[in-house]
């Protein structure tokens, strides 16, 4: 269950993209319908799950272009995990809603308990360069489950930068990206976790290749495109 809870956030982190069809975004999904399908793989390069993103309803109002995505994750030995989450297109970048770090079945895990999620929403300019420092993101899920017990959990995207350009290929074809970096930490009752990611992304398609790193570098898991419609 860890495990999946680890992928889930990660992916969520790293919400994908579709065919940018809006001048407001170059890499995130605007398009009503477009959907989009990923296989993740595990460190040994075995294929672990499939996701699925799809574009379920796109609204446009007082300058900005708001669109909702739902996600959901297929572990090869079952027990699927399914979230949904908020892009705004504001200009010139775009904004995900920082309550897409978690996911209902993340949130399951504090039962009944009454919690307060407050952070600062992850943003992504249309003008990327390579070196350029992007801003951090975080989010805290904090109550009370009743007596003594409270609930306590952070997440923190830093370190995000635009490392450099890449050509990858994919079995959706090759694209050119821009490869961005950042490390995700953790911290979740008396556990600490800290991780890294890259992501390759292309505008006009978007995310075509994720991976994550332990904290000694080493490789824990990958995802690659395997489709996009819209």
């Amino acid at each position: 269950m860890r495990k999946l809870f680890l992928i889930a956030m990660c992916l969520s982190l790293w919400a994908p993209t579709a065919l940018a069809q809006s001048n407001c975004s170059k890499y995130y999904p605007m398009v009503e319908g477009a959907s989009m399908t990923y296989t993740s793989y595990d460190r040994k390069g075995k294929e672990d799950s499939t996701v699925e993103y799809k574009v379920v309803d796109v609204q446009n109002q007082g300058g900005e272009t708001k669109a909702t995505m739902s996600m959901e994750m297929k572990p090869k030995k079952g027990g699927a995990l399914t979230s949904s989450y908020e892009l705004i297109c504001r200009e010139n970048v775009v904004i995900i809603d920082f309550k897409s770090l978690m996911n209902q079945q993340m949130l399951g895990q504090f039962g009944n308990a009454e919690v307060d999620i407050t952070g600062h929403d992850i943003e992504l300019p249309n003008d990327l360069e390579v070196g350029q420092e992007l801003a951090d993101a975080n989010v805290t899920v904090s109550g009370s489950m009743g007596g003594a017990f409270n609930v306590n959990m952070t997440v923190e995207q830093i370190n995000r930068k635009v490392e450099k350009k890449e050509s990858v290929n994919t079995s959706a074809g090759t694209f050119d990206c821009y490869v961005i970096y950042s490390d995700t930490k953790t911290k979740m009752m008396v556990a600490n976790q800290t991780f890294s990611s890259r992501v390759w992304l292309a505008e006009d398609v978007g995310i075509v290749q994720q991976e994550s790193y332990n904290k000694n570098g080493k490789l824990m898991g990958s995802m690659k495109l395997t489709s996009f419609s819209k």
